[in-house]
This record gives C-alpha cells, structure tokens and sequence, in this order.
C-alpha cells in the first residue's frame, strides 16, 4: 500500500474557501493512486480563542482540562474536511486522537506520541476512504485526552508517517519552503531546496518557524523525510532529509533570529559550587527556558557576574523567581528587553575555518556591538541590540553569499 501523509496548519484550513481549496490537493494525491491519511491543525486562531476561555474562568485551570478544551479545536476542521470530500463524492470521515487512537506519555500540554493504532486506519484505507486525523492530540494511560504542545499536528504527522511506513510526509504551511532567512527581513532570501535535520532544527530553535523543533527531532529520529509545500501555490518547495542526501556550495545555510528575547543580569553573585544551579533550578521547574549564558568571574574569585537569556514572555516570572530565590545572593539585577538573537547555522562551518572571524568582522564592519555569544557545532549566535537586527541579518546574509 503506497501511503502519503498530508498535514494542512491553521491557515491552510482557515476559512470555507481553503477548505475546499485543500480537499482538491488532497484528490490530486489520489489521482496518483496513493492511500492518503490527511491530518489537520484547528482553524488558525481557535485554539488561541479556546485557550483564552479557560483564563478566564480560572487563574489556575486545570491541565487535564485544558487539554479537553483546546483539543476541540481540530474536532471542527477534521469534520468540515470530511464533509467536503463526501460532497464530492469521495469516502472520508473524521478521526478524533482518543478514536483512532494516539498513545501518548508524558505532562498534559507536553505529551509525546509513542504508538499509533493502525488497525482501523488500514481498514477504511483498503475500503478506499480519506481519514481525517485531528493533530496535536492523542490519550495517555488513563484514558484522558492530552496534548503534545504548540505546533504539535507536525508532530502528529511525522509520527503517523513511521508508523503506518508512508513514502512522503508533506507539510502543507502558508509558506512555500525553508528560506535562507525571513523574505520579509531580506528581500532577497532564496527558498532552500533541501536542508538537513541538524540545520532545519537548529534553525526552528533560533526562531524560523517553518516547524517546532521536538516536530524535526522526531523526523530526525525516525530518519522520516519532510517536505514543506504551499497549500496557496502550485510550486515545488523544501526537503528536510538526512545530511549525507544533500551537496550544497554554501558553508552557511541560514540567517535566523528571534525578536521576542530578555537578558538579565545577576551582578556580584556570590561565587560557590551548586550557584548556577540554585539561580537556574525554580526557573527549570516552571518550564521556564534560559537560552544564552555567560558568567564572568572577578579577579578576588569571589564574586561572579551571570547573564543569561529568556522569552519575554517569561520575564516578570522570572525576575519573580530569582528576587524571592533565598538560596542566592547578588547585589544587583540588570534587565535589558531591547536585545534579539542572531545566528549562522550551517553543517559546512564544522570542516571550514574562520567562519566565526567572518560573522564578527562584518558585524563590526556595521559597527554592530556583540552582547553575548554561543555556539554549537553548527551555528554560532550572538546577542544584539534590537535596533541593530535587520541590518545584522541582512549583512551576513550577505557576507555568506545566501543571496545568489
């Protein structure tokens, strides 16, 4: 049985024409005599909308609860698609996770799919129907409906196309493919026609959003290859496969960046072993994310400085966290919310040298200061003022020749 996982996000199923629109993508894949299992986000907006309800019934919602509601959300856009295809005259119906179903471990909100039934599914395949898959849900042991985080119908497909071995998982998206950094940033940012699994989740991490990251990691595990498609245009778009598939010219791939950062400083921390995990423990065990980090120690070995990175989102929490932490002492705390991060990201920087001394030199050539810095084996970030980010990306877009 040749199988095709066909994902559509919110805005490709965002209104009654897209509906209609993505039902004739859908027919076309049938037409090339694949089995297709379709799964489908909730209306771009509604799980925001369904979300913002249980805030205002309660401060502190239950997340058994939560994930009940915000569920709903694909409950609406799997039937409407079903009932399209019906209208046409084509067998389908509407798969809800706890029906087909979707075993999930893990927090409510933050679950991971670990099996798939296939049994029915292959049923109504072989009777020649569309099912119609509910991403971003499943059910755990207790039989309660949960959730696999922000972005999770990804997740949801890539883990559908290994179990039921299909030849394509392809992400349908308002996008037509991975670019060398956001078009809107840099006009003349050029659509990649394959990236690896390394570059597109390091790119996911520092702010592209294609894909959520844990969506690639999945691939990447499960060795699943993804294409990224327009569900608006009829053009070819981007192959996320494994490295050994792809020869590219360029040492760097990608300009990312994130707008939405805070750094805080700690100043004259007392200087101790177990510091650094008593300021960062309450903000792990409040899913809080510290990104970028940077400790400078005085020359008495005393005393140390420690600046990291978070969401802004995260900020009054955090500075909430840290002031009332009693395992810590420091003279002083330094917020700036007027920093973003931009990185370089490219397998190609692993066996080619003076990559970092090219980043640096053309940001100084701009004179742009470097904040902070960090680096993995394939990307290299540094920390802005935000005033400074478009003319960062647009000359090292340039320094690395992404725009020929």
């Amino acid at each position: 049985m040749k199988i095709v996982v066909l994902k559509f996000g919110g805005t490709s199923v965002g209104s009654i024409k897209r509906i209609k629109n993505i039902t004739k993508i859908i027919i076309s894949y049938l037409k090339k005599r694949y089995k297709v299992v379709v799964v489908s986000s909730a209306i771009s907006g509604e799980t925001n909308k369904l979300a913002k309800l249980t805030k205002q019934i309660s401060s502190n919602f239950m997340p058994s609860e939560y994930d009940a509601i915000v569920a709903t959300g694909e409950q609406v856009s799997c039937s409407l698609i079903a009932g399209r295809l019906n209208d046409q005259g084509y067998l389908s119906r509407s798969w809800l996770g706890w029906q087909v179903p979707i075993f999930t471990v893990g927090n409510h909100s933050h679950s991971r799919i670990v099996n798939v039934n296939k049994k029915n599914i292959l049923k109504f395949l072989r009777k020649g129907g569309i099912p119609i898959i509910a991403g971003f849900q499943g059910i755990n042991s207790e039989n309660r409906i949960t959730t696999i985080g922000r972005g999770g119908s990804d997740a949801s497909a890539i883990m559908i196309a290994k179990f039921f071995k299909a030849e394509k998982c392809i992400i349908y998206t308002d996008v037509d493919g991975v670019y060398t950094t956001d078009p809107n940033i840099v006009p003349k940012a050029k659509k990649i026609k394959k990236i690896s699994y390394e570059e597109m989740l390091e790119m996911s991490s520092l702010g592209a959003k294609i894909m959520q990251p844990h969506s690639i990691q999945d691939a990447r595990l499960n060795r699943i290859d993804i294409e990224v498609r327009s569900s608006f245009k009829n053009i070819s778009g981007s192959l996320i496969t494994k490295r050994k598939s792809i020869s590219s010219k360029n040492i760097i791939r990608g300009v990312s960046f994130t707008k939405n950062d805070a750094k805080i400083t700690l100043v004259g921390v007392k200087d101790r072993p177990g510091v650094a995990a008593s300021i960062f423990e309450p903000l792990y065990k409040n899913s809080i994310n510290v990104d970028m980090v940077v400790q400078n120690i005085s020359s008495n070995k005393k005393e140390t400085d420690l600046t990291f990175t978070i969401k802004i989102e995260d900020l009054k929490k955090t500075e909430k966290l840290i002031k009332g932490n009693k395992k810590i002492k420091f003279k002083n705390i330094v917020i700036d919310e007027k920093v973003s991060k931009v990185s370089i990201v490219g397998v190609g920087m692993i066996t080619t040298p003076g990559v970092t001394f090219r980043m640096f030199n053309a940001l100084a050539r701009k004179k742009i200061n470097i904040i902070v810095i960090s680096t993995s084996e394939i990307k290299i970030s540094v920390l802005v003022d935000r005033k400074n980010l478009k003319k960062a990306v647009d000359v090292l877009h340039k320094e690395f020749k992404l725009d020929y």
